[in-house]
């Protein structure tokens, strides 16, 4: 049975501002996705675009807020506190690039979200053909972003074991999907299947991991990674 402090420990980390921001980034991902908002194929042509959202402006807006716009912020917070503890445990150069990383996907997503909302209030072809593709090559910019800092959190190794492995094992796949939709070639979208699963297990998990004490020893001292 699970000791009571041990509990209390568990419970002051999900109620920490990183411990909710990275479950709120999940629920609002998962609210996003569950919004029966059409999507084109990567490659649809600008007449093919604006015939699917015809009449679903206001679940493509919707979808675009909980995905990419709300989400932008947990990436900003969570990449933070990542940061601050990667640099209280000594790995400064670990410290700068999730920053970097993690601010630069923050802001890729926060414009995601702005040619969404134009997108979704769009109803002439060439714009909406001009937006999408924009959004869709951006998502893929982030993923390589994203996959910087997965790699990154893993190097700093202020997280638990499991989640430095996830943050590898993510790298691997938001590359394999970001090159699709960079290229904007729907074939190869599929990969997205994978590692947006990653990626919710990764940003919650560290902002649960985050949320302990700064005095902590896992953010103090730093564990290598077995190989």
């Amino acid at each position: 049975m699970q000791s009571p402090a041990l509990h209390g420990t568990a419970a002051r980390r999900l109620l920490t501002v990183t411990g909710l921001t990275g479950i709120a980034y999940t629920l609002s991902w998962i609210a996003g996705v569950s919004i029966p908002a059409p999507s084109p194929p990567l490659s649809a042509s600008g007449a093919e675009i604006t015939a699917a959202l015809a009449g679903h402006g206001t679940a493509v807006a919707a979808q675009f807020t909980l995905t990419e716009g709300l989400p932008a912020v947990g990436l900003a917070v969570v990449s933070m506190a990542l940061a601050r503890a990667a640099r209280r445990s000594g790995a400064a150069a670990a410290a700068r690039v999730v920053l970097v990383a993690g601010l630069a996907a923050a802001l890729v997503s926060l414009v995601q979200f702005l040619f969404g909302i134009a997108l979704a209030g769009t109803s002439a072809a060439g714009t909406a053909h001009a937006l999408y593709g924009a959004v869709n090559q951006l998502d893929g910019i982030k993923m390589f972003l994203l996959a910087i800092l997965g790699l990154a959190g893993a190097a700093s190794t202020v997280l638990p074991r499991w989640l430095r492995y996830t943050g590898i094992a993510l790298a691997v796949a938001l590359v394999c999907s970001g090159i699709p939709y960079l290229l904007l070639w729907s074939g190869g979208a599929a990969a997205a299947y994978v590692s947006g699963p990653l990626l919710l297990l990764f940003i919650t998990g560290s902002g649960i991991a985050l949320g302990r004490p700064p005095d902590h020893p896992a953010l103090t001292q730093p564990e290598e990674i077995s190989v």
